[in-house]
């Protein structure tokens, strides 16, 4: 019996849920409870809303009317603060409960905080949530000295857009080139140079620590001998899956609540989906997903299984970024590839590189081309047998490799 269930966490992994309950017919009681003022989407956090170009009613992931449409009750700015399944109740921190047969964990993650001593200084930003957002932007104002420790999507985006907005940007980071899992060595090196070339100082190195210094924040890098002062620092280091709630139910927690692929937990009336949720296949742990995308999927799937029905098909691997007026997309798993083909002139935009193993792309990074990566989906997706020399001819039609 599923005639009520409940959502926990207004993200894109929940939404999707509800959506796709709706979609596929589920005719039961739908309720979506989130933090925030109503659901938002958060990839603008570190871009157009943080540069103040975009209101945050702007970003919503649905319409207002939207859930009135589609018969769900979203309660907001209220957290679960208790999952009693025994009862099939969820209990709110305002004190009520919600009745639910089955109940979704959409909970998200939260910014991390590496134990750096100083790291509590007020001057310390993270950014996850519109308010961080909100409280970043207020520091960000032409001239501030801007510290970011960690050159990851979100920390490349931040200094990208504190540029914008006429901050001086030192970016630090232990890894060279940063994010070269994701991108390949030769793209990640230069993203990473777009840095330097828009004013952003680059540093290899780690913070120490932290410490106050009247208006400002004294930091000592493991690179450096001398202490350098900013008036301000962001933390972008990766985040910490949300499960508390999880913990406390009883439920199965390693870095991640632990789900099927069904999306089941240890309790089969809680599914997970999204930045909370680690897949466990044939008692493997998998890494977690922290991309709109299969956040977007998890809820697809986590849906039918509630109605019973087949879920969508796997599909390679997505995600985007951007920084300093580039657009970056990226499909499956370049890094295990053992041919590469480049199609266009690396590090002129528009350009792509595909990865190959054994005449098949398995991976494709693709700078101001989007067509690009689409073919290269395809391509993976179906499995089609490709010429690496076909794919590097910006002459040939990428469509016809397709469709082949």
């Amino acid at each position: 019996m599923n005639s009520r269930v409940v959502v926990v966490g207004g993200g894109i992994a929940g939404v999707s849920t509800v959506a796709a309950l709706r979609a596929g017919g589920f005719d039961g009681d739908l309720t979506l409870v989130d933090a925030g003022e109503f659901p938002y989407d958060r990839p603008p956090l570190s871009k157009d809303y943080l540069s103040g170009t975009v209101e945050l009613k702007h970003i919503a992931l649905q319409p207002p009317q939207w859930y009135d449409n589609q018969q769900v009750r979203l309660i907001t700015g209220r957290t679960a603060s208790a999952l009693r399944t025994g009862a099939g109740t969820l209990e709110l921190d305002d004190g009520s409960s919600l009745p639910a047969d089955r109940v979704v964990l959409a909970t998200g993650g939260r910014a991390a905080r590496p134990p750096i001593p100083g790291g509590d200084s007020p001057r310390m930003h993270v950014l996850r949530t519109a308010e961080d957002a909100d409280r970043l932007r207020a520091a960000l104002q032409p001239g501030t000295r801007l510290l970011i420790v960690g050159a990851g999507l979100i920390g490349a985006e931040v200094a990208s857009t504190a540029r914008q907005l006429g901050c001086e940007v030192v970016l630090v980071d232990p890894v060279a080139p940063p994010l070269a899992t994701a991108f390949g060595t030769e793209i990640a090196a230069w993203l990473h140079g777009l840095h330097e070339t828009r004013g952003v100082t680059t540093v290899r190195g780690a913070v120490e620590s932290f410490y106050g210094c009247g208006d400002a924040i004294s930091v000592t890098l493991s690179c450096q001998e001398h202490t350098r002062s900013f008036d301000t620092a962001v933390l972008a280091v990766g985040m910490a899956a949300d499960t508390t709630i999880a913990e406390a139910a009883g439920l199965r927690v390693d870095r991640g609540i632990i789900v099927g692929p069904d999306h089941l937990t240890s309790n089969p009336a809680v599914l997970a989906v999204g930045d909370a949720a680690r897949t466990c296949i044939n008692g493997a742990l998998a890494h977690r997903s922290e991309h709109w995308e299969a956040a977007e999927r998890d809820g697809q799937r986590a849906a039918a299984t509630i109605l019973g029905t087949t879920a969508p098909a796997d599909t390679a691997p997505w995600f985007w970024t951007e920084r300093h007026g580039v657009h970056v997309e990226v499909v499956g798993a370049l890094n295990q590839a053992d041919e590469i083909a480049v199609r266009g002139q690396l590090g002129q935009p528009p350009f792509s590189v595909f990865g190959l193993r054994a005449g098949h792309v398995i991976g494709a990074v693709s700078v101001d081309d989007s067509p690009a990566v689409r073919a290269a989906r395809r391509l993976i997706d179906r499995d089609i047998t490709v010429d690496g020399a076909q794919l590097s001819d910006r002459g040939s039609d990428l469509r016809k490799l397709v469709r082949r």
